[in-house]
Parts: structure tokens; C-alpha cells; sequence
């Protein structure tokens, strides 16, 4: 798959008709490679139009700010990446199947997403770089997360803590300890040590791990 088939894909969730023109394409392109190099601050829309081969003008013909064309980006990988849950495929995947114990499930979510990371790396770099900066994008993740991720997600985790697996943590504080475990290692291993000679598979082993040796019930 190339840049232009990516991206068409991971864009047709911000419109219903996920039809893009061959410009606008470009201009998202260009947006989302600038926005990762330099940042969205640091990034001004001639820059992005001399990148996309158009005239400034055609940006503002498709976005009417730059925040715009940020929330354009951002939009779509949040849909993909925060809420897969929306998705038929990826609901009967995770959320349907019953697991024996709880790194199974957490070890189902961490390759699932690993695919989606790595493969719309860029724009997710964007987001990633972002988020801290824009109110409506932590807004729109927040809405999102609690309307179609937490409930399932609290469902599996009473389910182990009530077969006596998992501690008697909050079920907020079980969640947070797994997404965030889950999150920092791939800001470590997309974002921060690109380069890293890395062992995925044993990473995300250890890190399981880690994460179970902390959240198990003692005695379990």
C-alpha cells in the first residue's frame, strides 16, 4: 500500500462519502509530514501548500483555518485508533472472544493496534504531537474513549477481578495501568527510539509481563 492509498483509507472516516480530490489529498499529505517535522505551531499553510505543489488559496478553498486541516488529520485516526470498538471486525475480535486470563486480552488489544500504529504511523505522529495543545482534540478523545471503549473495557476487567486474577484496584485505575502501558511503549518505539534496533515481539512480552506482575491478585 503507498502513501496516497494509506491515506485515502485512513481519511474516508472524516466524510461520509470518503471521497477526496486528487489536490486535497496532497494538501493532507503535506500537512501531515510538516506537522510531524516541525509541529503544528512551527508549520505555516504556505509551507504546506509549497509542499502539496498548489496555491495557498486551495487550502483555504477546502479548510477554512489551519485547525481546520489539523482536525482533519486528526479526526480519522482518532475514530481508527481510539474507538476501533465502532468496527464490527475489531469488536468480535476483542471484545467477543473469551479469554482465559487477562494478558491474553491485553495481548489481542497490543497487536491489533500495533498493525494500526504502524501503519498510519505518520498521521498518528501528528496526533500524538498534538493532543496536548488542542483542547478539542483531548475532548474528542475523551468522548470517544468513554462512549464506545469503557464499558466493554470495564466488563473484561470486573470479569478477572471477580475470578480473583486481578487486584482490587479501581476498575479506572486497571484501565489507565493498561492503556497507558500499552501507549508508552509505542511513543517509545515509534516516537521516541525510531531507530532502536528493536525486538517487538519480546518487548511486548516483557512488557506484559510487567504489566501483570504489578496488576495480579497476590496469591493468584
Amino acid at each position: 500500500m503507498n502513501e496516497e492509498q494509506w491515506l485515502e483509507e485512513l481519511l474516508k472516516f472524516s466524510e461520509e462519502d470518503g471521497k477526496f480530490s486528487e489536490k486535497q489529498l496532497k494538501i493532507l499529505e503535506a500537512a501531515i509530514e510538516m506537522f510531524a517535522e516541525k509541529g503544528y505551531a512551527a508549520t505555516s499553510t504556505s509551507e504546506i501548500a509549497k509542499r502539496a505543489g498548489v496555491a495557498e488559496g486551495t487550502i483555504f478553498r477546502h479548510y477554512k483555518t489551519k485547525k481546520d486541516l489539523l482536525l482533519a488529520i486528526v479526526t480519522p485516526t482518532l475514530l481508527q485508533s481510539v474507538a476501533p470498538f465502532l468496527a464490527k471486525e475489531f469488536a468480535k475480535e476483542v471484545f467477543e472472544h473469551q479469554y482465559e486470563h487477562y494478558e491474553d486480552f491485553v495481548r489481542t488489544v497490543w497487536k491489533n493496534r500495533y498493525k494500526f500504529v504502524k501503519k498510519y504511523l505518520p498521521a498518528i505522529r501528528v496526533f500524538w504531537q498534538e493532543i496536548a495543545f488542542h483542547a478539542e482534540i483531548k475532548k474528542q478523545l475523551e468522548v470517544v474513549f468513554m462512549e464506545h471503549v469503557y464499558e466493554k473495557f470495564k466488563k473484561i476487567v470486573e470479569y478477572f477481578q471477580e475470578r480473583g486474577e486481578i487486584a482490587d484496584f479501581p476498575v479506572e485505575s486497571v484501565i489507565r495501568l493498561t492503556v497507558t502501558t500499552i501507549a508508552g511503549f509505542f511513543a517509545t518505539r515509534f516516537i521516541i527510539m525510531p531507530d532502536y534496533e528493536w525486538d517487538d515481539e519480546a518487548e511486548m512480552e516483557r512488557t506484559i509481563q510487567f504489566l501483570m506482575n504489578g496488576l495480579r491478585k497476590k496469591g493468584a
